[in-house]
């Protein structure tokens, strides 16, 4: 079979990596792909967003199966225009991506269908916003609608912040369109936890659960990033809390969605707040989540070829989705500075003896030298038999990895310690 998947990030690396443990696989394209991604795949130079040059390459290279992993493309419809093109797709089509690409969309579907969330108001009148934030209770939370590169969250501890956000994202246009609506929502406390789910709009199978580390800086400090690091599964999330989650929060989106026409079909990701009332949706994510995907594949025992046609085709109910009792950690290295101001364009070189899975998320080839070209250069993930010896196995390969200005933090999975200490 000839592959193609479209994205050029860590998480696309890891996907890659999956599908290539299935024999029946021949080639797979990555589009655009990147300098390490190039080692697993052919990259071809057609932008993830780039929905004719897409549906033009997987026809002229006899595509059989797409991939499609990053919101953009999903969002804008690319999905869509492949299956027209007669592409099997993994990925929702653009009706039920709109899960991720409005917020606006999602919290008015979670009220509706009683899903639990944080409770909310949505504005679209800037001065109408400001009033609002000026005696909603502290801290408060305000959410660009559309997509933002996940960085259209902003929690306001101070009234002058809440006013402040409001401001950035509706009068100075920070996240452009994104920002003409906004929501206003209640701050929930208690453990985060990553999970990602198989769907096929009516079957709905999780994968193994996981934790984040947004912020930039050690103890959860500086600003948010795209991910810093992740371990799985996360020692919050115990059977009991994935039994109400399936209850309350899993099937009823999934069934929520097909009653309102957007069945939804292929990865859907829930990012929840386990607080002192129960599990609540933060926010869902049409797509596989990166970096949570670097930590949740290679715990993966079932083939995920098989299982991504399986969501397409309908046929998920009788899929086996297996993972390893095993857990997982990534630690990202990137370039510091990351997420404002950075230098790239640094050779990337490696010792001998890596074990674990190295992962390319922001790095170019050129003349043969790998040389980083973004915030999030590369993922190091361990696989062992306990939490403490996955830590422990990924920070030291990740010590065997050196390109000038490299950072990383160095407490990923720490939290998740302390939870299974307590």
């Amino acid at each position: 079979m000839k592959l193609m998947v479209i994205g050029s990030g860590g998480r696309e690396h890891a996907v890659i990596r999956k599908l290539k443990e299935n024999p029946g696989v021949e080639t797979i394209y990555a589009l655009p792909g990147n300098g390490g991604i190039a080692a697993d795949a052919v990259c071809a130079d057609v932008g993830a967003k780039d929905i004719d040059g897409a549906v033009r390459f997987a026809k002229e290279n006899a595509v059989d199966f797409a991939v499609v992993t990053p919101d953009d493309p999903l969002v804008l419809g690319m999905v869509d225009a492949l299956e027209a093109a007669g592409v099997p797709c993994f990925g929702p089509a653009k009706n039920a991506a709109v899960i991720e690409g409005s917020k606006v969309f999602s919290k008015n579907l979670m009220k509706k269908y009683g899903i639990p969330t944080a409770s909310y108001e949505v504005f679209d009148d800037p001065a109408a916003a400001l009033a609002y934030v000026r005696t909603a209770p502290l801290p408060t939370v305000v959410k660009a609608d559309g997509l933002a590169l996940g960085k259209g969250v902003l929690i306001a501890q101070t009234r002058e912040e809440a006013v402040e956000a409001v401001k950035s994202i509706m009068e100075d246009k920070k996240f452009g369109a994104s920002g003409d609506q906004i929501v206003v929502e209640e701050f929930l406390t208690g453990p985060e936890v990553s999970v990602l789910a198989f769907t096929d709009g009516k079957t709905v199978k999780p994968m193994v659960s996981s934790m984040d580390h947004k912020r930039a800086h050690d103890n959860d400090q500086g600003l948010n990033t795209g991910g810093m690091g992740t371990v799985a599964p996360n020692p919050y999330y115990t059977e009991y809390i994935a039994n109400v989650c399936m209850e309350t929060i899993f099937k009823p989106t999934i069934a929520a969605m097909a009653a309102e026409g957007r069945s939804f079909k292929g990865c859907l990701y829930f990012g929840l707040m386990l607080t002192p009332d129960g599990p609540r949706v933060i926010e869902y994510n049409c797509r596989f989540g990166d970096p949570e995907t670097q930590v949740v594949l290679p715990l993966m025992e079932s083939d995920l070829l098989t299982v991504m046609m399986a969501c397409r085709n309908g046929t998920l109910a009788e899929t086996e989705v297996r993972f390893s009792e095993k857990h997982a950690c990534c630690v990202i290295l990137a370039s510091s500075g990351y997420p404002e101001h950075y230098e790239k364009g640094y050779e990337i070189t490696c010792d001998e003896g890596i074990t674990a899975q190295v992962y390319v998320a922001g790095a170019k080839l050129e003349d043969g030298k790998l040389l980083t070209s973004g915030g999030r250069v590369l993922g190091i993930t361990a696989v062992a038999d306990s939490l403490p010896a996955a830590i422990k196995a990924a920070y030291a390969d990740a010590e065997k990895v050196h390109f000038a200005n490299a950072y990383c933090r160095r407490d990923i999975g720490a939290r998740a310690l302390k939870a299974l200490e307590g």
